[in-house]
């Protein structure tokens, strides 16, 4: 069986029970903009309502010039931790990384190792998709039961970086409604998997928290 070791880039920890929206789109320059840069997590009910959908948005803040050139990295992996038993510690990851012009998933599974350092556990190989294009119909592959998506999508995100700034400074005592987007016109890469609940245990409640591991 082959493992590729993979150490911690970057990570985003955030909690989920039916919906959740966690953001970062400020980062220290050694990761601003780059494949490791995640900007985004969400995790939601599917249109399937017997699924969890979960995305990973990475190097935000493309504009639309630099949204056809942005990529993946091989050596960069995405990782989807789940906690499903309260404990703050992994017990199923999701994992995809780039090969090509596709993107491969593995999980859900228990991982052999918890924490900073990761193995890609190919027997778990789950699916892959062609990676989409900016501009292009989106590609959505599917294998036994999950969906599978990497690819450019606009920055779903909103936030009134001016606003916020206004009431920092004391200028402004609140939020407009609505108010200004200040992430209008720019794009992310994203990753986006579906599972059948079945697969992440019984528990009415999980933590989950996306990671980004560069190849050693």
């Amino acid at each position: 069986m082959k493992k590729t070791k993979m150490i911690l880039g970057l990570s985003l920890v955030a909690v989920s029970g039916l919906i959740l929206v966690a953001a970062d789109h400020v980062d220290a320059p050694a990761v601003t903009g780059n494949a490791a840069d995640i900007t985004d997590v969400y995790t939601f009910q599917g249109q399937d309502t017997n699924n969890l959908a979960f995305a990973v948005n990475t190097q935000g803040l493309l504009s639309p010039n630099a949204t056809a050139a942005a990529t993946f990295n091989e050596n960069v992996m995405i990782e989807i931790n789940i906690d499903n038993t309260g404990d703050n510690v992994e017990d199923l990851v999701l994992q995809a990384i780039k090969r090509d012009d596709k993107m491969y998933f593995f999980g859900p599974y228990a991982p052999t190792t918890t924490g900073t350092s990761s193995t890609i556990k190919t027997s778990a190989a789950s699916g892959s998709v062609t990676i989409s294009s900016y501009g292009a119909t989106p590609i959505i592959a599917e294998k036994s039961g999950m969906k599978f998506f990497a690819g450019p999508r606009d920055d779903p995100f909103f936030f009134d970086l001016g606003q916020f700034k206004a009431i920092l400074g004391g200028t402004a005592s609140g939020f407009n409604n609505p108010g200004t987007d200040t992430f209008a016109g720019t794009n992310v890469l994203s990753l986006v998997v579906e599972v059948p609940k079945a697969m992440l245990g019984t528990s009415s409640k999980i933590n989950v928290w996306a990671e980004t591991k560069k190849k050693q």
